[in-house]
């Protein structure tokens, strides 16, 4: 698909580089400043769960409370003990900063825009401009499809640094265990006859996307968001945050609330998918990032959702008289596509398949 002005989007990190004022580019300013307020939020109390606890058969009940209460309250958590190696955290880190600490030249071998003008979801880049209004986040991302594993496009991985493909690789396998684990315990919690429901659903073509985002130093915070307010059109996403400069907001009561910063935990937000096949009971949350006038700041995301082949809908176990589905079965390839649409103009897709 084409792209109104693709093509001249310079990357974030050269124009901050590049930036001899205090003032950012009009495209970068957000304009609905009355319910988005870029100003300090209040921290949210977000539960950690100790995920070794919630799998032990005899000592997870208070773990398992815990872990309904969050998704039910925040539509996120935090996981600690999660079986994803320090080593292999630490080094998918790494190779991320030192990929976007390469010169432009070396980056744009992995470019998002194909001859320079037409636009692939993967790849090193920014967002597709579809509209000379569209508010652009401040951000640079790249953007792989890893998994199914044959369907990889191995000529947009990072051949430098030289261990960004194994990094990228084992970080993948070590986090798709944790998310089968936790969407289990999600199956436990919603008392359905099959606690592999939910993975179940995903398919055998479930597509698994990573994110590695990188988000500069900004001089006017309070006017740019890193990331624009969405909720998130997967299963779920672990998202490895940095881990020394936060960011992430979540939206709750009318509230922005600043997600803090944990060491060796792993982010994980309940997305769409999950809400429409809880038939609501568990909520996708609003989110969005903010930038910093001082920190640049990196996270590296994994997403998760179901074979874009699919259909999704309600859980017929979670349908009943009192409880009417709130949702209509959709396609998820064409949910997805439609999500990309609505991500730009800032407004949420999920609201349009509600009954």
């Amino acid at each position: 698909m084409g792209s109104t002005g693709a093509a001249r989007t310079m990357p974030v990190q050269e124009l901050a580089g590049a930036l001899g004022t205090p003032d950012v580019p009009a495209p970068y300013v957000v304009r609905t400043h009355k319910d988005q307020q870029l100003s300090s939020a209040v921290v949210a109390p977000v539960p950690v769960i100790d995920h070794g606890r919630l799998l032990q058969k005899d000592d997870s009940a208070d773990e398992a409370a815990k872990l309904r209460s969050a998704i039910e309250s925040w539509g996120l958590f935090m996981v600690s003990n999660h079986g994803v190696d320090a080593a292999v955290i630490e080094s998918m880190r790494a190779a991320s900063r030192e990929f976007f600490r390469q010169p432009l030249e070396e980056k744009q071998r992995y470019s998002n825009l194909i001859c320079g003008e037409q636009f692939q979801s993967e790849g090193y880049g920014n967002d597709r401009v579809s509209s000379p209004d569209q508010t652009r986040d401040w951000t640079d991302r790249l953007y792989l499809k890893v998994e199914p594993e044959d369907e990889r496009r191995i000529a947009l991985w990072p051949e430098h640094p030289e261990n960004f493909r194994d990094a990228l690789h084992e970080f993948t396998k070590k986090c798709g265990k944790l998310k089968d684990e936790l969407l289990r315990a999600m199956g436990k919690l919603l008392e359905l006859d099959d606690d592999d429901y939910f993975v179940d659903q995903l398919g055998e073509k479930a597509l698994t996307n990573a994110r590695c985002s990188y988000y500069p130093e900004c001089p006017r915070p309070e006017l740019v968001f890193g990331l624009k307010p969405h909720s998130d059109g997967t299963v779920v996403t672990v998202l490895m945050v940095d881990d020394s400069v936060g960011g992430l907001q979540v939206l709750r009561d009318g509230v922005w609330w600043d997600v803090p910063v944990v060491p060796q935990t792993l982010l994980i937000l309940i997305g769409d998918q999950i809400e429409i096949m809880s038939n609501g009971i568990f909520k996708s949350p609003v989110h969005r990032v903010i930038t910093n006038a001082k920190k640049e700041r990196l996270s590296v995301a994994l997403d998760y959702s179901v074979d874009p082949e699919r259909e999704i809908e309600p859980s017929p176990q979670l349908v009943n008289e009192k409880r009417p589905a709130l949702y209509r079965k959709v396609k998820v390839k064409d949910y997805i596509a439609t999500y990309y649409n609505h991500f730009f103009q800032g407004e949420m897709v999920i609201d349009t398949i509600k009954i």
